[in-house]
């Protein structure tokens, strides 16, 4: 599996001069373990200190654009542009150590995705008790809306197979905070085998915020995949007109 190439995709929103010894970080990590890599930051608005402070550092593709259009939209635009077998998506913020990677590995062997999931009987966590309140509360209304039988859809890391990615992305409309739970929810609809593996979180005060405004769109957001998906029969249509044209 390591002999496959690994596309690491880093979404960045004014993350600033703490964007270059973080990727720097990542790079020495991934290239412990794995040869063949590519490392793709995404600049989600606002081409500014982030930009040029990722820029210097050897080896990364940047890209960017001037608009903040969200994580979710960053993420699929960052996946058009690489080229790897094996796809993750990990957080600007470093709460979860790229080494990582090397843990979840092992479950990709036998599934199409894996999460790092921090409801996981053998993760270990330092994280503020209010964000797992919020966490776990989400976790039960995805479920109870989506009916996505999953721990937990939102920790920063994820190993997934490109081939996944290239029937369910097209299909992606969130473009923000729900994007995660969408990606997990069109995945247990085609099929595919999504699994969770244990994690390290080290939270660090530093890292980012939940706002209730942030909580209100999440909410709304996974309303709308359902509606989407149940009522307009948006994703079904989507995917018949990509793969089935006459």
């Amino acid at each position: 599996m390591y002999s496959k190439k690994l596309s690491i995709i880093i979404p960045a929103y004014k993350e600033g001069a703490w964007i270059r010894p973080h990727l720097k970080q990542v790079k020495k990590k991934i290239s412990e373990f794995i040869p063949n890599y590519e490392i793709i930051i995404v600049v989600d608005g606002i081409i500014n200190e982030t930009f040029k402070e990722a820029k210097k550092v050897d080896g990364i593709k940047v890209h960017g654009y001037t608009k903040n259009m969200g994580k979710g939209f960053a993420l699929k635009y960052g996946f058009s542009k690489s080229t790897g077998d094996i796809i993750t998506f990990l957080d600007a913020d470093g709460d979860i150590d790229a080494a990582q990677l090397r843990n979840l590995y092992p479950y990709l062997s036998s599934s199409d995705m894996v999460i790092g999931s921090k409801r996981h009987p053998f993760s270990k966590l330092h994280y503020p008790l209010l964000r797992k309140i919020l966490s776990k509360c989400y976790q039960l209304f995805t479920k109870l809306v989506l009916g996505v039988n999953l721990r937990d859809t939102q920790s920063g890391i994820k190993l997934i197979k490109r081939e996944v990615l290239e029937i369910i992305m097209p299909l992606v409309m969130v473009k923000r905070m729900a994007f995660d739970v969408e990606l997990c929810f069109l995945a247990q609809k085609h099929g595919f085998r999504v699994v969770e593996a244990p994690i390290f979180i080290d939270y660090q005060m530093s890292g980012s915020s939940v706002g209730l405004g942030t909580i209100q769109r999440m909410f709304l957001d996974t309303l709308a995949i359902r509606y989407r998906y149940s009522i307009l029969k948006y994703y079904q249509k989507a995917f018949h007109k990509s793969k089935f044209k006459k």
